[in-house]
């Protein structure tokens, strides 16, 4: 058997690790050791939750690994309070209880608290207390306070909440906005020409504005589309407080400084990082393979009508899976409680044929 250089650095690797885990086990045996002495005889009293802690994480070990590590609580103790916790998540005994308003008012008290403490991370039992006291219910703040603790939603001192990126985009949803460039070629007397075309979108509506479309952009025409943006009255931006963009060196400092006047500050993602300006990236895919790609373009004219046309259907037709299937002009409005079933469906083209959405004859 031949032994390259990669296995034999493999292997002396894998054997430094090992040593230093078994170092930190010893490390945390001793620590056991002492706790131990400096406690005596002293019971160690745990709450509902640090048992649910210590059980989960001693089931992962076993009988044989627990006894080598020294815990404070003996193996037989830690598995018992598993066995308790397995024994508690399929124990039936609350749907056997009695029958009536009673038990059903408690029940919906239940789900409601569950269902506040799971949609609001950062609420205690003392804030669903009083929001379930201003719908009318009676019931006590230590009641809330155990079901909340029944089903871990209290703070761990160990592992406090933390702030998902998924909720901070959430909470800051309605304020940003993404831009970006993508190019359309055109057949002219000159050979094929270049167009730029500069777009915005809202995130939270998913609502397209074409900024500006020009074959050689600078930083003029870049800040004249800055101003148009966000003029006061019916600025695209207006209301928004984040405008996300690349390193592209079309968005100079004069550019953000133009932004950062009118109260729209300019987020530059990093390096290397395409996904993080995934809103305008996904509209660029729609339009390349929905139309542009299937059209020959004669000119400025028509690159701009083409363009116009599908912003169009995009904003006024085009239903979107991101805000609830509906088109995005329509996204901030409330849902119908009914959509319509009566009247006849009709077709509606752009473009030709090439994009088409379908809707219902008024009856």
């Amino acid at each position: 058997m031949t032994w390259k250089p990669w296995t034999f650095f493999s292997v002396a690797i894998a054997g430094w690790m090992n040593r230093q885990q078994q170092e930190v086990i010893e490390y945390l045996k001793e620590e056991n050791r002492v706790l131990r002495e400096k406690l005596g005889a002293k019971r160690i009293l745990l709450n509902d939750g640090q048992k649910r802690r210590l059980a989960a994480a001693a089931a992962k070990l076993g009988r044989g690994l627990l006894r080598q590590v020294g815990t404070l609580f003996s193996p037989d103790t830690l598995l018992g309070w598993f066995r308790t916790l397995v024994a508690a998540k399929y124990d039936g005994s609350d749907r056997r209880g009695a029958r009536g308003p009673e038990a059903k008012k408690a029940n919906s008290i239940r789900k409601l608290v569950i269902k506040m403490a799971q949609e609001n991370e950062g609420w205690g039992y003392g804030r669903i207390y009083g929001e379930l006291k201003c719908l009318g219910h009676k019931v006590s703040w230590q009641t809330v306070r155990r079901i909340m603790r029944e089903h871990g939603f209290l703070d761990d001192p160990d592992n406090p909440p933390k702030t998902t990126w998924g909720d901070f985009i959430k909470r800051h949803w309605n304020t940003l906005a993404a831009c970006d460039f993508f190019t359309v070629e055109s057949v002219g007397l000159k050979g094929l020409t270049r167009w730029l075309v500069f777009f915005v979108i809202d995130i939270s509506t998913r609502r397209v504005h074409i900024a500006g479309i020009h074959h050689d952009p600078a930083e003029p025409q870049m800040l004249q589309m800055a101003r148009n943006l966000t003029d006061f009255e019916d600025g695209f931006l207006k209301g928004k407080r984040l405008l996300i963009h690349d390193r592209d060196p079309l968005f100079t400092a004069r550019f953000r400084d133009s932004m950062k006047a009118a109260g729209v500050r300019c987020l530059k993602l990093p390096k290397q990082s395409p996904n993080l300006n995934a809103y305008a990236e996904r509209f660029v895919w729609s339009i390349k393979h929905e139309c542009l790609n299937k059209l020959i373009f004669f000119g400025e004219r028509h690159v701009r009508y083409v363009v116009e046309q599908y912003v169009e259907h995009y904003n006024e037709e085009r239903p979107h899976r991101g805000v609830d299937h509906r088109p995005p002009a329509k996204a901030s409005e409330p849902p119908p409680d009914q959509p319509p079933d009566e009247g006849e469906v009709r077709c509606r083209e752009r473009l030709g044929g090439l994009l088409k959405s379908y809707y219902r004859e008024a009856a």
